[in-house]
């Protein structure tokens, strides 16, 4: 490369920092009146000015990587969550009311993920969480208290609710005990993070291939979903939005339908219609006649169902949600036929994909709240092996780093396969 034409990139990418720099500087300088709703198409997402991606567009600069330093830079220009996962209650109670300060200072509303709940993924990958349901609601109370006054979204315990202790295997809760104090710690997180009249709270549902609808609804009700503001879908996943929307509308019929819908549907959220089956179909056999998962097409059969039997209650009788977009920009991954004999894992550092929708609650549709980048991009899921029974990623071919580790090549990856093509947020 010719040394003019090094430094024309060189200076291009140092504009590039310092203009991130410059927006994550002075997010707050438009300073308006405090909103009383927590969550609006107006809201404004914080911005980490020393994210992860921030200070990797730095190495990749020193390292005189000018194309991933100006996609890093990129990225940390986008707001993501904050993850809040182990801690003493006073550790946990700093750790928000600082970030809710910097938040407030800047005009801002954060993102913050509690995930701290006792027995959390089933001991795999994420394993960990608090001791105990009493160590939980400490934990939770001092949350809470850190967030204060304070704006601020939550998203409450991702994959808690999808996978209950009785879902980890048939010896882990033979009693129920387990899945019964997690429904109820998860019911105390949502009013307790609820009761911050600023706080906008949604209860992690899993994704749009993985509980049906009727069983989603179903725990959701359970779990004081109602106390809240919603639910939240794909976190650290990556099935497409419009999936995801779909299977969200859904749901919030569904447990309006066994809510507030016919007497006779009361408490029948089993009666829904699902991605797995709808008694609309004809399901004689005949392609397409069917509802099929793997399908949209299908799911026509569905939605045929939900305008039989719920109509059209107002959107503002009904759950919203939020959607994680962090990863989905080229929807699914779905491995060669053949290619594994073992589980895939295809939710597990999925190669080849890329970041979604930009993070906004201005979304255009009607009961979605947000898209947001709710998993941070660039961290790892885990040391994948697809079912091999090894320890190497055959998709990678290394050792995946352990979850929540910040992975260089997949941050790089994910700005590069963006979709849409990844700008700077201005």
């Amino acid at each position: 490369m010719k040394p003019r034409s090094l430094r024309r990139r060189a200076t291009a990418a140092l504009a590039a920092l310092a203009a991130c720099a410059a927006l994550t500087a002075t997010q707050g300088q438009a300073q308006a009146a405090p909103a009383a709703d927590p969550l609006g198409p107006a809201t404004e997402f914080y911005v980490d000015p020393d994210s992860k991606a921030a200070r990797q567009a730095l190495t990749d600069l020193r390292h005189g990587d000018l194309t991933n330093a100006v996609n890093m830079a990129r990225l940390a220009s986008w707001p993501q969550a904050e993850w809040f996962t182990e801690g003493t209650p006073d550790e946990v109670r700093a750790k928000a009311r600082s970030l809710v300060r910097e938040a407030r200072a800047a005009d801002r509303t954060p993102v913050l993920v509690a995930y701290n709940v006792p027995g959390r993924d089933c001991s795999q990958y994420s394993s960990g969480g608090a001791a105990s349901s009493a160590a939980y609601r400490r934990w939770i109370d001092a949350f809470a208290a850190g967030i204060g006054d304070s704006k601020a979204v939550v998203v409450v315990e991702p994959d808690g609710l999808a996978l209950l202790p009785s879902d980890c295997g048939p010896d882990v809760d033979p009693t129920g005990a387990l899945t019964a104090a997690r429904v109820a710690d998860l019911g105390y997180a949502v009013r307790t993070l609820k009761a911050k009249a600023r706080t906008a709270v949604y209860l992690d549902a899993g994704n749009v291939l993985w509980r049906s609808v009727g069983e989603m609804a179903r725990r959701l009700l359970d779990a004081g979903v109602r106390d809240g503001d919603g639910f939240a879908l794909n976190v650290s996943n990556n099935h497409p939005t419009d999936h995801n929307a779909r299977y969200g509308t859904w749901m919030a019929k569904c447990v309006w339908y066994a809510t507030e819908g016919p007497a006779h549907a009361r408490g029948h959220t089993d009666w829904c219609a699902t991605q797995y089956y709808s008694p609309a179909a004809p399901n004689d056999g005949t392609p397409g006649n069917a509802v099929d998962s793997a399908d949209p097409a299908t799911w026509r059969w569905t939605d045929a169902w939900f305008d039989q039997a719920v109509g059209t209650p107002p959107d503002d009788a009904l759950e919203h949600f939020v959607i994680d977009t962090s990863r989905n920009g080229r929807g699914a991954w779905t491995p060669e036929p053949g290619k594994y004999t073992g589980d895939p894992e295809v939710w597990c550092n999925a190669p080849g994909r890329g970041l979604g929708p930009r993070p906004t609650a201005d979304t255009g549709v009607p009961l979605v709240d947000a898209y947001l980048w709710i998993k941070i991009p660039g961290e790892s899921d885990g040391t994948c092996a697809r079912g091999t029974g090894g320890t190497i990623d055959p998709e990678y071919g290394v050792v995946d780093p352990p979850a929540g580790t910040w992975w260089p090549a997949q941050a790089h990856a994910l700005a590069r396969n963006a979709t849409p093509r990844l700008t700077f947020n201005r």
